[in-house]
């Protein structure tokens, strides 16, 4: 169950899609959000004296401007949270944005994150550098928001059978449950009999659900393509699937299914752990 939701933004405008985001499930589910907006200590150092004999520029009022940066994120958030009646409490802090995150996490039971910053214009990987070392790095799950997305419409769950596509039936369950939303539940297998042993495995995950649960697979394409376009046709709000498939010795190292829709999914997707 969901009761405490950890949301940490730059405050640009991509990571308020984000914040919008953990708000409106956070009041959908009766959590209790927590907001985190991160002073990078790289940028705090500033320039330093490196032995060309030219003088750094003064760093305090950097320091003092993003400090109250990231004081107007939190009260950003707090203003829409107490808005939509959610329990909230923000902080800033200062350090490396991924390590404070994956830290102020351990306490929470969900990370809600912006897969875009503000640094979004200026970089050639996919998803964020931020956001990218918490998913390595947490061992709690994360919910990645991409610029629009919005919570309204089904859950869809990508099931393969594996242990952790078995921790997203049991959040797809309970986010179901709390939101109202049907399941539609996703299925990938080249063979056709065990494809049919996947959804007889899922429906009793899921089977007690007071929603509707619908089926869906695919034999051909790529099982990431094939998922965010599943997901695409029944306009859901969410995508729920494991951090880790079948194959997980190659995934951490040529990157997984669950990667591949976090890069490139329009829907907000939530990888379990």
């Amino acid at each position: 169950m969901i009761s405490t939701i950890l949301t940490a933004s730059d405050g640009s405008e991509a990571s308020l899609a984000a914040e919008r985001f953990a708000v409106a499930l956070a009041a959908r589910s009766g959590a209790r959000l927590q907001g985190l907006s991160v002073v990078e200590e790289r940028l705090v150092r500033g320039f330093r004296e490196d032995g060309l004999g030219v003088a750094p520029p003064a760093g305090e009022p950097v320091a003092a401007y993003l400090k109250s940066r990231a004081e107007a994120v939190g009260r950003r958030l707090s203003e829409h949270a107490r808005a939509q009646g959610v329990e909230c409490r923000c902080e800033s802090a200062q350090g490396i944005a991924d390590d404070l995150i994956v830290e102020r996490g351990q306490h929470t039971d969900l990370i809600v994150l912006g897969r875009d910053g503000q640094n979004r214009a200026y970089r050639t990987g996919l998803i964020g550098s931020t956001v990218n070392g918490v998913i390595h790095k947490t061992a709690k799950s994360a919910l990645v928001v991409p610029p629009g997305a919005q919570l309204s419409g089904p859950i869809v769950l990508g099931f393969d059978g594996s242990p952790g596509s078995r921790l997203a039936a049991a959040m797809a369950v309970d986010l179901a449950t709390n939101l109202s939303e049907s399941v539609h539940v996703f299925v990938d297998s080249k063979d056709k009999g065990r494809a049919v042993a996947r959804f007889d495995e899922v429906r009793g995950l899921v089977g007690s659900l007071p929603v509707p649960v619908r089926e869906v697979s695919s034999t051909l394409g790529r099982p990431d393509v094939k998922l965010v376009d599943s997901a695409r046709e029944v306009r859901a709000g969410l995508i729920v699937m494991g951090a880790f498939g079948r194959n997980r010795i190659t995934e951490y190292f040529l990157g997984s299914n669950s990667a591949a829709v976090v890069r490139t999914s329009p829907i907000a997707v939530l990888v379990a752990r």
